[in-house]
This record gives C-alpha cells, sequence and structure tokens, in this order.
C-alpha cells in the first residue's frame, strides 16, 4: 500500500495553466470595455501628456542666484540707503532688508543692572539663583543693585486681634558684567515703511547637465533701459527680473505695518520645469512667493525675525566702544528648483508594456464580479477552473459516452478547447 502523501505536499506541486471561457453577457461585456477604456485614458492623458512617462528626466539642476537692491528709505530722521539696510551686502541668494531697529549708543564693557524684567530682585541670593542663565545680556555677578524702594504691608488675622506690621523691601536689577549700558528693546521708533517702494533685482542662472541645456530667467535680448523701467507681472512682463516688494506682499496678502514693525521671512520660488522635445526657448521659469513663517504668526513665543549687530569705534585714548544694532529685517530667500525631460526610447518602452499589461486588471475586475456576483456564478466556475489528474488511463474499450457532461448552454471547440456561455440575462 503506498505511503499518505500531506495535502498541503501535493497542493503545492500542481501545475495551472489558463483556460478560455466566453462569457456572452453584455452587463459583464460593457464593464471589462469600460474598465480597459478608463485604463487606457489614464495611461494617455496623465502618465503620457501630464507626467511625460515617455521621457528621460534630468533632476539635477544647477543654479546660481545674483541679486540687488535698489531703494532709499528714513528711520529716526535718517536717510537710509543700500548699504545701511541689506544684510549681507555681497547679493546672494539670501539677503535681509531692515525695516526696524532698536539701538543702543555707547555701549563700553563694564557692570552695569541688567534691563530684563527676568531679573528683578530683591536681594543677591535673587541673582545667585540666575547665575547659570544665558539670555540676559552679560554676566551675572550675583549683586543685587537697588534702585527702588517700596512699602509692602503684612497683614495678619487672629480670632482676638489683627495685628498690622508694616514693613519695606527694596526691589532692583541684578548686576551683569559685559557691555553697559544694557540694551533695552522695548522701542517707539516708527518702522521704515518705504520699503514697499524697494525693488529686487534677480539674475538666475540655471544649468541641466544630463542634457547640456543652459538658461537665465530672461532673454539676452532685454536691454538694459527696459530692466530699469520694468517690474515684474506674471501676465504683462513676465520676464522682467525686477520685483517690487510692495507687490510681493500683496500676493501674500501680508500687512505692511506688521512685518516692517516685527519682521518676518519671505521666499521667492523660481520653478524650471522644461519640455526639451520643444524648442530651447520655450524653457522658461515661472515665479511662485511664499510666506516662510506663516507657521509661527500665532506664535507668542517668537515672532517675526530679527537678528543684532554692532559697529565698533575706538577714542583717541584707546578705549573700545560700539553702538548695539537689535534689527527688524524681511528676510528673503531664493529657491529654485526644477527638472527637464526629453523623450527616450527605454522609458517609452517601459511606460508602454505597463500600459498594456494593466489592461489586463480589467479581466481580473471582470472575474470577480462574475465568480462571486454573477446569477451564473456556478456555471462559471464549473467552465473555468477544471481540475486534470496527472494519470491519464487509456480506454480499453470503444467509448459508449460522453466522459464530460456539459450544459445544453454550453458548447465546446475542436481546435482551441475554449467554451462559451451563453447569455444569461
Amino acid at each position: 500500500m503506498a505511503p499518505k502523501v500531506p495535502h498541503f505536499v501535493t497542493d503545492f506541486f500542481v501545475y495551472e495553466t489558463a483556460k478560455s471561457v466566453v462569457v456572452k453577457s453584455w452587463s459583464v461585456g460593457v464593464i471589462n470595455r469600460f474598465v480597459q477604456l478608463l485604463i487606457i485614458l489614464y495611461f494617455i492623458c496623465w502618465v503620457f501628456l501630464h507626467e511625460k512617462g515617455h521621457q528621460q528626466r534630468d533632476t539635477g539642476i544647477e543654479s546660481a542666484v545674483i541679486t540687488k537692491v535698489k531703494g532709499l528709505g528714513s528711520f529716526n530722521n535718517h536717510v537710509m540707503d543700500v548699504a545701511d539696510y541689506v544684510v549681507p551686502s555681497q547679493g546672494s541668494s539670501s539677503f535681509s532688508i531692515i525695516t526696524n531697529m532698536v539701538i543702543t549708543d555707547n555701549q563700553m564693557q563694564g557692570r552695569c543692572p541688567e534691563t530684563d524684567k527676568k531679573f528683578n530682585c530683591t536681594t543677591d541670593d535673587d541673582c545667585n539663583k540666575n547665575n547659570s542663565s544665558n539670555i540676559g545680556n552679560g554676566i551675572l555677578t550675583g549683586t543685587c543693585l537697588i534702585n527702588n524702594v517700596t512699602n509692602v504691608t503684612n497683614v495678619t488675622n487672629s480670632t482676638n486681634s489683627t495685628n498690622s506690621t508694616n514693613s519695606t523691601k527694596s526691589t532692583g536689577w541684578c548686576e551683569i558684567e559685559g557691555w553697559c549700558p544694557a540694551e533695552d528693546d522695548s522701542f517707539s521708533g516708527t518702522p521704515m515703511k518705504e520699503v514697499e517702494n524697494f525693488t529686487i533685482f534677480i539674475k538666475n542662472s540655471i544649468r541641466f547637465p544630463l542634457f547640456d541645456v543652459s538658461r537665465g530667467n530672461f532673454p539676452s535680448s532685454i536691454n538694459q533701459s527696459y530692466i530699469q523701467n520694468c517690474n515684474f507681472d506674471p501676465v504683462h512682463a513676465p520676464f522682467c527680473p525686477i520685483f517690487k516688494v510692495g507687490d510681493i506682499l500683496k500676493k501674500l496678502n501680508q500687512s505692511l505695518d506688521n512685518i516692517t514693525a516685527y519682521g518676518g521671512e519671505i521666499g521667492i520660488n523660481i520653478n524650471w520645469k522644461c519640455n526639451l522635445d520643444y524648442d530651447v526657448e520655450n524653457c522658461n521659469p515661472k515665479y511662485f512667493f511664499t510666506h516662510l513663517d506663516s507657521a509661527f504668526k500665532h506664535s507668542k513665543a517668537s515672532k517675526g525675525y530679527n537678528f543684532r549687530f554692532a559697529k565698533y569705534y575706538q577714542s583717541e585714548d584707546g578705549t573700545e566702544y560700539r553702538t548695539l544694532h537689535k534689527a527688524y529685517a524681511i528676510r528673503f530667500e531664493i529657491i529654485v528648483s526644477g527638472n527637464a525631460g526629453k523623450f527616450n526610447v527605454v522609458p517609452f518602452l517601459i511606460t508602454l508594456v505597463a500600459a498594456f499589461t494593466s489592461v489586463g486588471l480589467a479581466t481580473v475586475f471582470c472575474d470577480i464580479i462574475l465568480l462571486n456576483f454573477h446569477k451564473g456564478a456556478d456555471e462559471y466556475k464549473a467552465k473555468k477552473f477544471e481540475e486534470v489528474s496527472g494519470i491519464v488511463q487509456e480506454a480499453k474499450g470503444p467509448c459508449k459516452g460522453s466522459q464530460m457532461s456539459i450544459k445544453v448552454l454550453g458548447k465546446t471547440s475542436n481546435d482551441s478547447g475554449t467554451f462559451s456561455i451563453g447569455r444569461q440575462e
């Protein structure tokens, strides 16, 4: 007696081959062609036309940016030019336009009281608690400098009598060692509103190394006279490289008063998306503007943008002193991105094969309907799936009857072995 082989072993070592069953059903046929049409339209409209699946793409864009700001403003009765309000002055892709400042004049090395309210004190012990602090204007010495006297009344109530005692406590500021006098960053100055009329010149050159294509953000045919008199407009002057600050703020719906008082960060995005199947002259940039610090506009901890810088001097006796500036500024970031594409046989064939293969998904979808939801599901299963034994026994005698029973609606083809199921509706 032959040993029994486990079912999972016999089920594993089987061979499956496709069997063609023609289902003459209007509903299933319409669904099949509709799904195939959707797949074909997806590949034509989205993959080929929109995503350019037939092209080889170069995303390793090489870019260089040069900027220049022009305009005159007024702050604290002083005329401000480019050298006063643009930091840094090199004209790189990242720069700041100062719109407001807190100025502390004639600072010298020494000891003086702190000005931050966090460093109020009544005794030296209060200052010693903050000795490790690094948020002040200097190094804490641990001494409390008394500059104000207040009367504090303590009232003690008992069941039999009320005792009132008056005691006097002195309040002041912790002493620091550093640049004195310490900065007081509360200000009442008027921000420089002329910034809305300032202009930014942007010169951007890019190169796609894969295709050895170089482009600039404005054509070489533009002359200096045009640049001096134009302002960028996406419709009327799309190639003008001059951007007015006020126009950028309007596109971002940004308040001029708020950004000039507290500063902010603005992104100028230059996007190059080029189809090199057409003339290279059609490869031009598109500009977008972004309020980069919009995520913090409601923040109470940090708002706007500011930084500090100092101008140093030396007196005749060799004593060094400085003027400290806390500057509130609009920081501009020039962000360049893009890619280029050109027809190539390899990605075209890969995408084409993927399209033909995906059309077969319609058959899978229709099989799910036929096997589970169609009223002729049982008959379809019987025709589609058939088990054949690995051992074929030859007939010893003439066959008196058919070895396989087929319903009236089923038909067999002697040459292809294809079953056809008639219309069931």
